[in-house]
């Protein structure tokens, strides 16, 4: 059974920052690659961050510079560290795993995160 959970969401004042991770299991996790997502009250699920297998990461416009991606193979975990959060980050972070070269793809439960003073 494929699992993604997500975990190291909360509320955190603008400025701040938070790591999320993202632990999968009953995926060979080495020859997936990894995105992070996120969908705000309302609004539509956008693409955040992918890393690919072999590590190639790239970024949407509105965090670059502010979020890095990175992955632990050995312990078949995706991270996501977000700093100077902003109001706007505000939404449930979504995991999601692709096997290169295929559509096979898994979500996780999600995450929510909160920027707010």
């Amino acid at each position: 059974q494929v699992q993604l959970v997500e975990s190291g969401g909360g509320l955190v004042q603008p400025g701040g920052s938070l790591r999320l991770s993202c632990v999968a299991s009953g995926i060979v996790f080495s020859i997936y690659h990894m995105g992070w997502y996120r969908q705000a009250p309302g609004k539509q699920r956008e693409w955040v961050a992918t890393i690919s297998s072999g590590e190639w990461t790239t970024y949407a416009d509105s965090v670059k510079g502010r979020f890095t991606i990175f992955r632990d193979n050995a312990q078949n975990t995706v991270y996501l560290q977000m700093n100077s959060l902003k109001a706007e980050d505000t939404a449930v972070y979504y995991c999601n795993g692709v096997m290169a070269g295929t559509t096979r793809n898994y979500w996780g439960q999600g995450t929510q995160v909160t920027v707010s003073s």
